[in-house]
């Protein structure tokens, strides 16, 4: 389309517009800048959905590295106590399968020793009358432990909270407290350790304080299976191995049982994360493909091949097979369903059992459809496709991705070419309408010029004509 421009104003005086005139010379121009802007636009959103999906993807293969693990989730073992009243249970990946039967006879505890009530208050000396030192001996660990002399000094550590004060400041693994009730005051001398190691006895004391008979200081007594065992403290560990007992309370005329077996809610939990992961996956790619009623046509990815491969591997992943196998051969067997759009749920099986079920049935055949030592499992399988699909290098979308960056760049390149030869073509095509507006501004005055010297050529033709003379003939 040509540049359109009004004759009658042309040679006014005013000129043109030389900017309007430029940008409706280069208008022309801007169709094939907004094909490529579009281009780039399509390019960067299709960038962003792949990368999208490929996020996901990489959650899905850690979510089902998590099943082909030999020392993960599926693997697990738990240990459960029949009465958690008396004792709970831990259990390690060293420990194994198996029931164990425990008796717990009695708790260990801390040594604690204390003393009469002391008449003359928490402030009052200690000491007997006229003494201006004294010497409490105490034992800490039984006949075998250590004795610590605890040297009394009239004005310094010779009340029951002074004493107390000097007690704790020794580290001995002994904590003092000053007890005060409706009868007087008290001192009270606990060890922070359990068992033997913390008995505590006063083998010498020649102070006003009258000491009691100590208690506690005694190890936890339990039988495993019928073997006596003692431990010094409430955690028992290494009378069975891999699994830690934590003792609550003495039940000498129980019998706890403790089962060491699959962990089911790791073992659930991480198939749940392999489906949800999955799911995310097939429905990020089924967006793409459906068609919006609106528009009548696909998402940003409609046609991408590399999806549809993608789509492809993991529908064919997932119906993975096996024969025998205790009957588990499917993730359907499993309780684990197909939907139509290709999504999973976990539901039951065919004959009504649940996942939890399943596991609990058959812990070995259910390890064994995902994961074995020949790496044939279901989660074996797909764990090395995942790995091929999500490489850094030839994983299929990181190809895609990469072509995507390169079509971009294309792109992004004829927009700055196509650009920088617009700029030039604009400062080429404003200089020739400067030039032409210059011109036609300066008409009016030049077709004043012309007229004026016209209008003075003719004024001088007349006045030559008028004074010419005149001849007569004389006859």
């Amino acid at each position: 389309m040509g540049i359109s421009l009004n004759p009658s104003t042309l040679l006014s005086g005013q000129g043109i517009d030389v900017s309007s005139l430029v940008q409706e010379a280069l208008s022309e121009s801007d169709g094939q800048l907004t094909n490529w802007q579009n281009e780039q636009s399509t390019l960067q959103t299709q960038a962003s959905d792949l990368t999208s999906i490929n996020s996901d993807l990489s959650n899905l293969a850690t979510a089902v590295q998590a099943l082909s693990d030999p020392l993960g989730p599926l693997t697990a073992l738990a240990a459960n106590s029949s009465d958690s009243s008396v004792l709970t249970a831990t259990s390690t990946s060293s420990a194994q399968a198996g029931d164990h039967q425990i008796v717990v006879s009695n708790l260990a505890t801390q040594g604690l020793v204390y003393t009469d009530d002391f008449s003359g208050g928490t402030s009052t000396s200690i000491l007997p009358s006229g003494s201006s030192s004294g010497e409490i001996d105490l034992q800490i660990g039984g006949s075998s432990g250590t004795t610590q002399k605890i040297q009394i000094t009239a004005g310094s550590n010779d009340t029951l909270t002074s004493l107390a004060q000097y007690i704790n400041q020794q580290n001995w693994g002994v904590t003092a407290s000053v007890v005060t009730d409706a009868n007087g005051s008290r001192l009270a001398l606990t060890s922070q350790a359990t068992g033997s190691a913390g008995a505590l006895a006063i083998t010498s004391n020649n102070t006003s304080l009258t000491f009691n008979t100590p208690v506690g200081g005694e190890n936890a007594s339990l039988t495993v299976d019928g073997i006596p065992y003692s431990s010094a403290t409430n955690t028992v560990t290494g009378a069975i191995p891999g699994v830690t007992l934590n003792l609550a309370q003495a039940s000498p005329n129980e019998t706890v049982q403790v089962s060491v077996g699959a962990d089911t809610s790791q073992a659930e939990q991480a198939i749940t994360n392999f489906v949800s992961a999955y799911n995310q996956v097939i429905n990020d790619i089924n967006q793409q493909f459906t068609v919006n009623s609106s528009t009548n046509q696909e998402g940003p990815l409609g046609s991408d091949s590399a999806l549809r491969l993608l789509q492809s591997s993991l529908l064919s992943d997932v119906t993975y097979s096996v024969s025998g196998n205790s009957g588990l051969v499917n993730l359907a067997s499993l309780g684990i369903n197909m939907n139509d759009d290709g999504t999973l749920t976990v539901g039951s099986t065919p004959d009504g059992q649940t996942l939890d079920q399943v596991l609990s049935s058959n812990p070995s055949a259910f390890l064994n459809f995902f994961q074995n030592a020949s790496n044939t499992g279901f989660a074996n399988t797909l764990n090395s496709d995942l790995t091929n699909l999500t490489d850094p290098t030839l994983g299929v979308l990181n190809v895609d991705l990469a072509q995507n960056q390169s079509e971009q760049q294309d792109v992004s390149n004829s927009i700055s070419n196509f650009q920088t030869q617009l700029a030039s073509e604009q400062q080429s095509l404003t200089s020739e309408f400067d030039s032409v507006n210059a011109s036609l501004q300066e008409y009016p005055l030049l077709l004043q010029q012309v007229t004026e010297t016209l209008a003075a050529l003719g004024s001088s033709s007349s006045s030559s004509t008028s004074s010419s003379p005149t001849l007569t003939s004389g006859l």
